[in-house]
């Protein structure tokens, strides 16, 4: 069993900045792919960014140049750091983690976000 916990969620204006972390346990946790993903009132769950193993990245069009997707795996981290915040930004935010050996997928309890004046 792999435990997943956000944090970092807040309250930030327009143009602001904030960092999620996502905190996985397990002792492989350099093997886990990572995920974050968002869910925005009324819409349903996407895709935000993702890391691999290997550090390779993607994103999802909407925050391409503004939010950057980083792992230490001696923490067990992975983070979000999200800059130029939009009103449309607003979400919870989900982590997840996907450990290749047993191929399961875990999910965190997400944390709100909410860019607003």
């Amino acid at each position: 069993q792999v435990q997943v916990v956000e944090s970092g969620g807040g309250l930030v204006q327009p143009g602001g900045s904030l960092r999620l972390s996502c905190a996985a346990s397990g002792s492989i946790f350099s093997s886990y792919y990572m995920g974050w993903y968002r869910r925005a009132p009324g819409k349903q769950r996407e895709l935000v960014a993702t890391i691999t193993s290997g550090g390779s990245t993607n994103y999802v069009d909407s925050v391409k140049g503004r939010f950057t997707i980083s792992r230490d795996n001696a923490k067990n981290t992975v983070y979000l750091q999200m800059n130029s915040l939009k009103p449309e930004d607003t979400a919870v935010y989900y982590c997840n983690a996907f450990v290749p050996s047993s191929r399961i997928l875990y999910w965190g309890q997400g944390t709100q976000v909410t860019v607003s004046t």
